[in-house]
């Protein structure tokens, strides 16, 4: 077994936009696995929207990151020495080690993976994290009912996919929103949305409006916000009575810190927002997944299945090396990912 491990740690908070200053690639020595302990060899590392606010100090619903500390994040790896009962070197399992090489687990929170049911890193995609995400988010808030129009943005990314996918099988129209001409005819001609916007083409929110209202020409019932900035002010007017908002991530302003104190460029488009909320009875629910940690069986087995017969599909964007992982993160909050990114740390 080697002496040393690998791991990335937050090196300084970012002043807005995140850099590679911000990360440091560091050897530490390797972990031993004590009473009742196991240690994991990282194989993948997900890559979430969410990882930038925990570089932030402020408040939020969870602890940031400390200086020095390595950058949080969900893995999966395989079990190299144990101490643990319930868990033998071979074993796949589904961590939350962070940006690392190895890590030391007690167990707690663990699940194991069976690699001939599907591939091992889908748990941190499209049957992890953000494939629960868009299960309960549109489920629990979003409430669908067949023949309703659902809009998402970022819908070629992790959660937006699926977002569209699940309301397509419910029987709604769904309009996407995302950034490019490639991702856009991805979303309708591989996953089978009504239609997509590319936000980057248009060049204010009241052209990006134009072109929603186009697309939507009964307007919208329900829209799945895990962006905010320009389109979410594009589709606040086009919400029809009663409307639903569930709210899982606002990337366009992660930038501005924790909850949203710095400063935003133009007109504060807050009273407007408000006004539509009080008049069309909007219901806005922000929401965190594992408030949700019940549903997670019922998630599996629907989306597992709908994987099974394709009616619902995924992609994964993957970068080679830990040390890369800075650069896929910053990447991703740029929108450089196609569905969900992933590191690939270490092979099978």
């Amino acid at each position: 077994m080697a002496d040393m491990m690998k791991r990335v740690v937050l090196a300084a908070r970012p002043d807005g936009a995140p850099t590679t200053d911000n990360f440091r690639l560091e050897d530490a020595p390797m972990p031993e696995p004590g009473p009742g302990e196991f240690l994991v060899r990282v194989l993948w590392l997900s890559l979430d929207p969410y990882m930038r606010g925990r570089m932030d100090e402020s408040k939020s619903y969870a602890k940031p990151v400390p200086i020095g500390g390595a950058m949080e994040g969900g893995t999966v790896g395989q079990v190299v020495a144990s101490n643990n009962d319930r868990f033998a070197p071979g074993d796949f399992v589904l961590t939350h080690s962070g940006w690392c090489s190895h890590a030391v687990s007690d167990g707690k929170g663990v699940r194991k993976l069976d690699p001939d049911l599907a591939p091992v890193q889908t748990a941190l995609g499209v049957l992890g994290m953000p494939g629960m995400t868009a299960y309960v988010g549109l489920h629990e808030h979003g409430r669908p009912n067949s023949g309703e129009t659902l809009v998402v943005g970022a819908a070629s990314g992790a959660v937006g996919s699926v977002v569209g996918q699940l309301a397509k099988i419910a029987g709604l129209r769904v309009v996407g929103v995302a950034g490019g001409v490639q991702k856009c005819a991805y979303v309708v001609d591989a996953l089978g949305f009504d239609a997509c916007i590319d936000h980057r083409a248009a060049p204010d929110v009241e052209a990006l409006r134009a072109q929603l209202a186009e697309a939507c020409p009964d307007g919208v019932d329900i829209y799945y916000e895990n962006v905010g900035g320009k389109t979410l002010e594009a589709v606040i007017g086009l919400m029809n009575p009663f409307g639903r908002i569930p709210v899982c991530g606002t990337i366009a302003w992660y930038d501005l810190g924790g909850l949203g104190q710095g400063a935003v460029e133009g007109p504060n488009t807050l009273p407007r927002v408000w006004r539509a909320i009080l008049v069309n009875r909007l219901a806005v629910r922000g929401f965190i997944v594992w408030d949700h940690a019940d549903r997670f069986k019922e998630f599996l087995t629907e989306v597992s299945g709908h994987i099974r017969n394709g009616r619902l599909k995924y992609r994964e964007t993957v970068a080679e090396g830990l040390e890369n992982a800075p650069d896929a993160f910053l990447s991703l909050l740029k929108g450089g990912n196609f569905g969900k990114q992933l590191v690939k740390v270490a092979d099978m």
